[in-house]
C-alpha cells in the first residue's frame, strides 16, 4: 500500500482474506478460524456472552457508536416473549460504503455473529434488512445463509447446543429512512418505513411487539473475531473509549479509493498517506468523517483522531465512518446542495420540521447555487436547518441540518460569492464530482 510503517497501521480482521479467491463461501471461512468463534460462545452462558462483548468495549458501527453489550443487556429477559434479532444491512447513505462490500466478500462473518447474538439474547428468530438494490450481495448472502444451514450452523440444534435460529434475509425496496431502526422495524412488517415514537424503545417493543436488538452490519460481523480472540485482544487496538478495529471508507477526489480496515483513532493525513493521498496536482479542501449526515471539517483537521471521542471534539461525528474527500476544485455550496435534495427526496414526511424544512432549503440552497439569492438568505437556511436540527421524528433532519451548519461555519465567503458574483465561481467541467456537462457526465459514467 505504501511504507512498511504505514502499513503496520492496517488492522485486517474483517478484510483479511477479501483478495482470496471465493473469499465468500464457508470453505474460505473455515480456513481463516470460521465458526471457531460460534463455538467457543455456545460453551458460555448467554449471560456471560453479553458481559463479554460489553467489556471489550465494542461499539456500535453504523453511526451512533452505541455500546454494543449494553444494548443487548437491555433486552428483558424472562418476560415469556419471543426475542428478535434485526441486522441493519440498509446501507444507503452518500458516501457510506462499508457494510455491502464486506456482505459481498465475507458474509460468513455476519452469519457467525448473528447465531452468536441470538444465543445472547436468548433469540430464535434474527432478520437481515439489505438494501434491496444491491442484487449481487443479496444472492451471495442467500447462497452464504444456505451453506451456513447446510452446515449446521443455521436451524435446529446448532452444533448440538441445543439452539435453535431461523435466518430470514429480507432485501428493502430502497428507502434510506428504513436504515432508521424503527422504520426498518415497520418495514419489516410489512408498513410503510416511517420512524416511530419513542418509548417504548426497540428492546421492549420491537419487531411484533416484541423485544428486538438493532445491530449494524459491521457490528455483528465484529464479534466472532472478539470472542476467538479476546476481549484483550480487541482492546489492544484503538482508544481507550473507542476501542478496535473498524472499516474507513474512502472515496472521492482521493488517488485510490477504497475500504481501510485500521484501528479506531488513526487520523485522515495517515489514511491518505496510505492511499496515495489526494489526486496528483490537487490539495485537500473539506471532507466528512462519517458520511453527508456528519458535519463537514476542513484540511485543519487532518490530523484529528477518528474516533468517536476525537471527532466529536472537532465538532463532527465519526457516524459511518465514511471520508468523502473533496479537493479545491469543488465548490461547497455545489456539493451542500446535492446532499440537501438527497435528504428532502428521502424525508418520509411524517414530521413537518423535515418535510416541509428539508423542501424550503433546496429551494433556497438552488437560488444561493445560482446566483439568485441574497445575504438575508444565508441567515434563512441557517435559521431553517435549526429548525429541524433536534425538531424531528429521527436523526435524518438532523443530518440534513448538518452540511449547512458545517458549511455556513467554515465557508461562508463562499457562499457570499455565489450572492455577489451571481453565480457559482467555480467551473463544473473541472470537477470530478456532479458535473452537468456532457464530457464529464460522459467520464464519470465510463469511469
Amino acid at each position: 500500500m505504501a511504507t512498511e510503517s504505514a502499513e503496520k497501521l492496517l488492522s485486517p480482521v474483517l478484510s483479511a482474506f477479501w483478495d482470496e479467491p471465493g473469499s465468500w463461501t464457508l470453505e474460505t471461512y473455515r480456513a481463516h478460524d470460521g465458526y471457531e468463534g460460534l463455538r467457543k460462545a455456545l460453551a458460555m452462558k448467554p449471560d456471560d456472552v453479553i458481559a463479554y462483548v460489553k467489556d471489550s468495549g465494542l461499539r456500535g458501527r453504523g453511526g451512533a457508536g452505541f455500546p454494543t453489550g449494553m444494548k443487548w443487556q437491555f433486552i428483558p429477559q424472562g418476560d415469556g416473549k419471543p426475542h428478535y434479532l434485526v441486522v441493519n444491512a440498509d446501507e444507503s447513505e452518500p458516501g457510506t460504503c462499508k457494510d455491502i462490500p464486506l456482505l459481498f466478500a465475507n458474509p460468513h462473518a455476519l452469519i457467525e455473529g448473528i447465531v452468536i447474538a441470538c444465543h445472547a439474547i436468548r433469540a430464535g428468530h434474527a432478520f437481515i434488512y439489505l438494501r434491496g438494490e444491491v442484487v449481487p450481495v443479496l444472492r451471495r448472502l442467500q447462497a452464504a445463509v444456505r451453506e451456513a444451514y447446510e452446515a449446521g450452523y443455521l436451524g435446529k440444534d446448532i452444533l448440538g447446543s441445543g439452539l435453535d435460529v431461523e435466518l430470514v434475509v429480507h432485501a428493502g425496496a430502497g428507502a434510506y429512512i428504513c436504515g432508521e431502526e424503527t422504520a426498518l422495524l415497520d418495514s419489516l412488517e410489512g408498513r410503510r418505513g416511517q420512524p416511530r415514537l419513542r418509548p417504548p424503545f426497540p428492546a421492549v417493543a420491537g419487531l411484533y411487539a416484541c423485544p428486538t436488538v438493532v445491530n449494524n452490519v459491521e457490528s455483528i460481523a465484529s464479534v466472532p473475531a472478539i470472542i476467538h480472540r479476546g476481549k484483550e485482544w480487541f482492546r489492544s487496538m484503538g482508544s481507550e473509549k473507542s476501542p478496535g478495529f473498524t472499516l474507513y471508507s474512502l472515496s472521492g477526489h482521493v488517488a485510490n479509493p477504497g475500504q481501510y480496515e485500521a484501528p479506531l483513532g488513526i487520523t485522515l493525513r495517515q489514511l491518505l498517506d496510505m492511499s496515495g493521498g489526494m489526486r496528483p496536482g490537487h490539495r485537500l479542501k473539506f471532507w466528512t468523517p462519517g458520511g453527508s449526515s456528519t458535519p463537514l471539517l476542513t484540511d485543519e483537521h487532518l490530523d484529528v483522531p477518528l474516533d468517536y471521542e476525537g471527532v466529536g471534539a472537532a465538532g463532527s461525528m465519526l457516524g459511518t465512518k465514511a471520508l468523502q474527500c473533496f479537493d479545491e476544485t469543488t465548490c461547497v455550496v455545489r456539493a451542500v446542495t446535492r446532499w440537501t435534495e438527497f435528504y428532502a427526496h428521502e424525508s418520509c414526511g411524517k414530521c413537518t420540521p423535515c418535510r416541509e424544512g428539508t423542501y424550503w432549503l433546496v429551494q433556497l440552497m438552488r437560488d444561493i447555487e445560482a446566483g439568485k439569492a441574497t445575504m438575508a438568505d444565508l441567515d434563512k437556511i441557517h435559521d431553517i436547518a435549526d429548525n429541524i436540527n433536534g425538531k424531528s421524528f429521527c436523526a435524518l433532519g438532523d443530518g440534513a441540518a448538518s452540511p449547512i451548519f458545517s458549511s455556513l461555519k467554515y465557508f461562508r465567503e463562499e457562499y457570499e460569492q455565489h450572492i455577489t458574483g451571481r453565480g457559482c465561481p467555480f467551473d463544473p467541467a473541472k470537477s470530478t464530482l456532479w458535473a452537468d456537462d456532457d464530457t464529464t457526465a460522459h467520464l464519470e459514467v465510463n469511469a
